[in-house]
Parts: structure tokens; sequence; C-alpha cells
């Protein structure tokens, strides 16, 4: 199993923009060979931002990979740039191989 996360500092005040732009956006992820589940985590408050977790499991590092490469990842992230202002720049990807 394969996790993708990406970190978001999200301006105290914006998280309902944020969340809403998650909620109403088409992620054109079901159905991607690979993919099992996805999750927007929202964390603590601190010093003007929210920490939220952009959470997803694949079976593999591969098959995440392939999404990044592919038309629906594209479409997918089309909208990011509507973001601005609500978010402190670019998220900081991570990603895990599960090993237990």
């Amino acid at each position: 199993m394969y996790i993708a996360m990406n970190r978001f500092r999200i301006h105290a005040g914006r998280e309902p923009d944020f969340e809403k732009l998650w909620r109403e956006r088409d992620s054109h992820v079901a159905g991607v060979p690979g993919f099992r589940e996805f999750h927007l985590l929202r964390g603590e408050t601190a010093g003007g931002f929210t920490a939220y977790l952009s959470h997803s499991q694949w079976e593999s590092r591969a098959a995440f990979e392939a999404w990044t490469r592919s038309d629906a990842f594209r479409r997918s992230h089309a909208g990011a740039r509507s973001s601005a202002g609500i978010s402190d720049g670019h998220p900081h990807f991570e990603g895990y191989e599960a090993v237990l």
C-alpha cells in the first residue's frame, strides 16, 4: 500500500472556503486503477493557519504515479489555483510505502 499526502496551511478563518472547494470539486479519481480511498483531514490552528492533509491510499506507488501522469489527474487539479488567497502557498507532498 502507498499513502500520498499533501500538507496545506490555510489562513485562519478561510477553512469553510477551503473545505467547500474540496467538497464541490470533481476529483476524477473514482475508478482509477489502484485507488483505494481518500480523506481530507483538518488539524490544529496555530500561528494564524489551520493545517490540512489530503490523504489518499493506493494499492502501490506505481498506481499512484500512473495516476499523476493521467488525464484524470490533470482534470482533477485544473481548479487548484482557485485556492489562491485561502492557502499559504503550494501544498507540501509526502509519500509513504506501508511496511507493516
